[in-house]
């Protein structure tokens, strides 16, 4: 059949705003317990709210969360490993009020800890003294900021729980060993982040559960450990950074030994607690995950032979770690290009991939999937960045001749992190309408190396916006993007870089900020604890180089801004505050320029609400109709722009980025 001649932008998608938010859930915090499957999984439908779900071997699913609770906790605001399970048992965080709840089979939950502001997570079961351990973040003290501690926890009675380890600000992974008698856990301090240095510990269990001198055995200032695990036979295994790469060691014969060096990561930042890339099939045998070049494998190391075998699948991307083993198979959280987020299980032997559940069904045919291309292209100072680009695609419409597509420039959040190449509606729900995306792993990502995620320490706001800017140059180069008609999106830090991309260069007629940060200073001054000294390293030390807080602070450099902005916040967001956008919407808008704000009750960082994320995307698609000059294809509710005109000015070409950063 012919196409329909259509401008770019303009084309009618199956991928609708409200398909994109109502028919997704989250996945994660995969777990095993005896037979059954375990996981969290994220209902925006049911207003942003987190249920557990078990699995039984048959296929059978049962909401383990009952009415009224959220799994979630709030321990560094970001979460992750909110419940454990064991023998059928669940025990969990719950978001309202925080506390860790029992939750027997056929009961409702009870409340193991008080009502008071105290949070726990990355807890492990301890069966030979029956007790739980787990991390507490203690906000009741009279402290500057919260109070993070080691302690354990009575699975039968209600208590704050006993601290066994104290004195540095954070902690994470405590596990057992198999017999019981060790403990390992990870420690850090200010101003690191944990992909910047952390500390690997392990001290005796005595009988009655306290714990003998505790010793160092790896990590450092300049050394990130991730993920310790005792193997089947008691010995310790983690993932070091010391060669450039996150790669597997174990902790043998009293020494730090490495199993298979290679140019590969085998671990992630810990944003989230509980995430795992290796699992134990056997003593002999791990299952791991890594991504080299910005691309997930699976693999299987034999540990006596040291040697690496790759697990062919069709699963190329394996979110936040999620792996776990039984009975001969490998269970995962992952997807691929045309395959949204699933829980996933391999069988070992054969091969054989099965999908279990998916974070969407798929009603979408593939011919209207966009498939990324993953590209390198050269940047400042000699040097590659990499992306992902997904080109317009839309079996029913071709443009006019000689049309080249709008683009945007992702900017993903972190920023120490990565964009994954998992099926998105939020990407085709763009490129199925004649808008181009490229989504940028610049400088600073991970997935790289250290060396690369070191290129933004001193230098975010000034690397991850040449990252996008060249891009864009690299795309318009090969005509496959029009220079005069690019945006720039992205949520939190990748709003931060948005708003930088806007005041600093010229290169793009439009910006979309979720929550992103336009004073650096402010919020220097006003987060939370886990993120409250990132910035030292990103920018430079606070107060003592507040020129450069300035200097880079997109609301002092409102006079660069010549373009349109759109900025979406969650009024209950404690890691950016509503004032960030607020003021730089009111600053923009004083300029005179095509600005609108859209706002949020019950939001936090990032949006969970399934109507607050359709009302998003079409907000977005309606702003960039405005500025883009298409027509839409299907009636959206109108967003009040303040400043509009009939006309827009044309698109200023990319320029180099101005001196004064």
């Amino acid at each position: 059949m012919p196409r329909n001649v259509a401008p770019y932008g303009s084309w009618k998608s199956p991928i609708t705003a409200d398909l994109l938010a109502s028919t997704y859930v989250g996945l994660d915090e995969l777990r095993i317990d005896g037979k059954d499957l375990y996981w969290n999984e994220l209902r925006p439908a049911n207003k942003g709210r987190n249920v557990i779900v078990q699995r039984k071997p048959d296929g059978t699913l049962t909401d383990i969360t009952p009415t009224g609770f959220s799994a979630r906790t709030r321990v560094h605001e970001y979460g992750g490993g909110c419940y454990l399970v064991q023998n059928g048992t669940v025990y969990f965080s719950n978001y309202t009020d925080q506390r860790f709840y029992r939750q027997d089979p056929a009961s409702d939950p009870r409340p193991l800890t008080p009502l008071v502001d105290m949070r726990y997570a990355d807890s492990v079961f301890d069966q030979k003294r029956n007790r739980i351990i787990s991390i507490r973040e203690d906000h009741t003290l009279k402290t500057p900021q919260a109070v993070n501690t080691i302690v354990s926890l009575d699975p039968e009675n209600e208590s704050e729980g006993k601290i066994l380890f104290s004195g540095n600000d954070f902690y994470s992974t405590p596990r057992l060993s198999p017999d019981g008698t060790k403990l390992a856990w990870l420690t850090w301090n200010h101003p690191n982040m944990p992909w910047d240095g952390t500390e690997l510990w392990i001290a005796d269990v005595k009988p009655d559960g306290s714990l003998g001198q505790a010793e160092k055995i790896a990590g450092g200032l300049d050394e990130s450990i991730y993920q310790p695990e005792w193997s089947p036979d008691g010995e310790l295994y983690f993932s070091s950074d010391r060669t450039g790469w996150w790669n597997l060691h174990r902790w043998h014969n009293s020494e730090v030994e490495p199993l298979y060096p290679m140019e590969a990561e085998f671990g992630l930042p810990q944003w989230g607690f509980g995430s795992h890339t290796f699992v134990f099939e056997s003593q002999d045998r791990i299952v791991c995950a890594y991504t080299k070049n910005g691309l997930w494998n699976l693999a299987s190391l034999n540990l006596r032979k040291k040697k690496l075998e790759p697990i062919e699948t069709s699963i190329s991307q394996i979110d936040r770690g999620n792996l776990a083993t039984k009975n001969g198979h490998v269970f995962l959280i992952g997807g691929s290009a045309t395959e949204p987020s699933s829980i996933v299980r391999i069988d070992l032997s054969s091969r054989e991939t099965e999908i279990l559940h998916r974070s969407r069904e798929i009603t979408v045919g593939k011919e209207y999937i966009s498939i990324p291309n993953a590209i390198e292209f050269p940047t400042e100072n000699g040097r590659t960045a990499f992306a992902f680009f997904y080109p317009p695609k839309n079996p029913e419409y071709e443009a006019p001749q000689g049309e080249k597509p709008p683009l945007l420039v992702v900017s993903h959040g972190g920023p120490t992190s990565a964009s994954p190449s998992t099926l998105r509606y939020e990407i085709q729900y763009w490129t199925s309408r004649g808008i181009g995306v490229v989504d940028v792993n610049y400088g600073g990502s991970t997935g790289y190396g250290r060396e690369y995620r070191k290129r933004l320490n001193d230098q975010w706001g000034i690397v991850d916006v040449q990252d996008c800017v060249n891009a864009t140059r690299y795309l318009a180069s090969r005509g496959q993007a029009d220079a005069e008609r690019l945006g720039i999106r992205g949520g939190s830090a990748g709003g931060y870089t948005t708003l930088c991309a806007l005041a600093f260069t010229n290169t793009f007629k439009v910006g979309a900020s979720y929550f992103g940060v336009s004073d650096l200073e402010l919020l220097a001054k006003d987060t939370h604890k886990f993120e409250s000294r990132y910035l030292d390293k990103l920018v430079g030390p606070y107060p003592e180089r507040r020129d450069i807080y300035r200097a880079r602070s997109p609301i002092d450099h409102v006079d660069g801004i010549s373009s349109a902005l759109i900025l979406f916040q969650g009024l209950e967001d404690k890691v950016v505050p509503p004032d960030q956008s607020e003021k730089i919407f009111e600053a923009v808008k004083a300029k005179g320029l095509p600005v609108a704000y859209i706002a949020y009750d019950w939001e936090q960082h990032g949006f969970r609400r399934a109507e607050n994320i359709k009302r998003s995307y079409e907000a977005e698609l309606y702003f960039y109709s405005k500025i883009f000059r298409f027509n839409l294809s299907d009636p959206i509710e109108p967003v009040i722009i303040e400043n509009l005109v009939s006309e827009t000015k044309p698109a200023v070409s990319p320029i180099e980025i101005t001196e004064t950063l």
